[in-house]
């Protein structure tokens, strides 16, 4: 759409603004951490991908040879995220009475469907942790000797090693590492597990010899591995959620800067390439309004938790959450609500109306002379660091821009969703309504008593007409007389 690739991105290790420059030229390498699969995720883990998305198809739309990959974290996340507590994937294998590589599977299996659901693109690679086991505990050897130490509990990193530790969660003027628990004989607080050995008496489900006893890898290994194995380091993109930079990814870059700088290199965080990494990028969290008035983080660990089969189940198309999340940008807190998940759906319909008078046209040169403000409000829009609200509105205004060529509209539209991922021309009224789980009548059915219904408004019969209305509203059909939409029932 435009001759020049321009793109700032916000890199959380010097908090500023920066032109993207790729480690190789015409490539985009980018790893994004992906989830533990010991439970479904939430519609506020999901964001996390709908934001890696926006960042590939950004940079794809840029001209950029994309190489994305996430991860599947199938061992040794702990319950708490630091080096003390039971591994999720054992304490989920256990209260469900299934193995442990059946609770990775089927929980896999249900992000993956998240995944095909908000229309988020396939990654190059899904990197699977189990099968680095013998790459983590080479990379581990190699800086055993200069940087960890070994306990009875397993092998820790030393993070007084390394220059800047911690600079990323901004630990010394920001509160951080507020999850780490203490571990006895650890030489700092902030010093965490390479790896960790099975108590002795006790037998894990996943378990591997290593230089320092049968044991696990350490959550943090596993990313600075399967990264570096698969990207190379220096690569030049990694994201997650913003609940990652506190430990787990000041971690991980602590590993990286051992496993990567030379002896006499400066190894410090002033030069970006030594994290891994040369740009960190994280979204934020999605928040609940909680009954006290104010916001809460999501989480799994409140009890009941959102999921994207949830609000398909109340009758939401997936589209309308990804909606949701591009009207914030990705930096952003996001508050959930049913009423804001619902205008997100009802933008999405009004979207889709408009393309659909376009899906039979052929599409052909996008720069139509009164199209070209919009192209550009747009490319200004993603390419200073994703901003998806305005872009989202940039995007509203070609759809209702009037007496322009339809080729010329059609090809802008497409240039703009292959960016946003809506899905505007392969997704149509019909597929937005939803029966919400519970209710039995067919959309032939209701189609059949509206069509008696306006028989009878036009006779003025208005019994009738309301004992239809009712009727379908003891079904859990809401007629929508006065619809501006005209999309005259939903159902609810």
């Amino acid at each position: 759409m435009t001759d020049t690739p321009t793109l700032t991105l916000f890199n959380s290790l010097t908090r500023q603004l920066e032109p993207f420059q790729p480690v190789h030229e015409g490539e985009a390498r980018v790893y994004s951490c992906g989830p533990t699969v010991y439970n479904y995720p939430h519609i506020g883990n999901m964001r996390a991908y709908v934001f890696a998305d926006v960042l590939g198809r950004t940079l794809s739309h840029k001209g950029y040879k994309l190489t994305h990959v996430i991860n599947i974290t199938d061992v040794g996340h702990l319950t708490d995220d630091a080096d003390a507590g039971e591994d999720k994937m054992e304490k989920m294998a256990r209260q469900q009475h299934q193995s442990i590589w059946d609770i990775a599977k089927h929980y896999t299996e249900a992000y993956w469907a998240d995944i095909r659901a908000l229309n988020i693109r396939e990654p190059a690679k899904w990197s699977i942790a189990t099968d680095y086991v013998p790459q983590m505990i080479e990379f581990a050897k190699s800086i055993a000797d200069k940087h960890c130490y070994e306990l009875d509990s397993g092998l820790y990193f030393d993070v007084s090693t390394v220059s800047d530790y911690g600079r990323l969660a901004r630990a010394v003027t920001e509160e951080g590492e507020g999850r780490i628990e203490a571990v006895e004989g650890k030489h700092n607080a902030a010093d965490f597990a390479i790896w960790r050995k099975t108590p002795e008496g006790e037998k894990r489900q996943m378990e591997w010899d290593s230089p320092w006893g049968k044991g696990a890898p350490g959550w943090h290994l596993e990313c600075s591995v399967m990264s570096g194995d698969l990207l190379g380091f220096p690569f030049d993109i990694h994201t997650g959620g913003i609940d990652h930079r506190e430990i787990h990814h000041p971690n991980e870059i602590a590993q990286n800067q051992a496993f990567c700088c030379k002896p006499g290199d400066p190894c410090g965080l002033d030069v970006p390439a030594n994290s891994g990494a040369r740009v960190w990028m994280h979204n934020n969290f999605l928040v609940e309004r909680q009954k006290s008035g104010g916001a809460g983080k999501m989480s799994k660990s409140s009890g009941e938790f959102l999921r994207l089969q949830l609000l398909i189940d109340k009758g939401y198309h997936p589209l309308a959450y990804r909606m949701m999340c591009l009207q914030a940008h990705y930096r952003s807190e996001l508050e959930f609500s049913w009423e804001g998940l619902g205008a997100a759906l009802t933008r999405l319909k009004r979207m889709i109306m408009a393309a659909e008078r376009l899906k039979d046209v052929a599409p052909g040169e996008a720069r139509h002379p009164k199209l070209m403000p919009m192209l550009e409000a747009f490319e200004k829009a993603i390419g200073e660091d994703l901003n998806t609200p305005v872009a989202l509105t940039a995007l509203e205004d070609v759809l209702a821009a009037k007496k322009v060529d339809p080729a010329a509209k059609r090809a802008a539209v497409e240039a703009m969703d292959s960016v946003l991922g809506l899905d505007l021309f392969g997704t149509g009224r019909a597929d937005l309504r939803l029966k919400p789980k519970g209710v039995e009548i067919t959309e032939a059915e209701i189609e059949d008593v509206l069509t008696r219904r306006k028989q009878a408004r036009a006779d003025k019969d208005f019994a009738t007409s309301d004992a239809l209305r009712d009727e379908l509203a003891a079904k859990g059909v809401e007629v929508m007389d006065g619809d501006p939409l005209g999309w005259e029932w939903k159902l609810g």
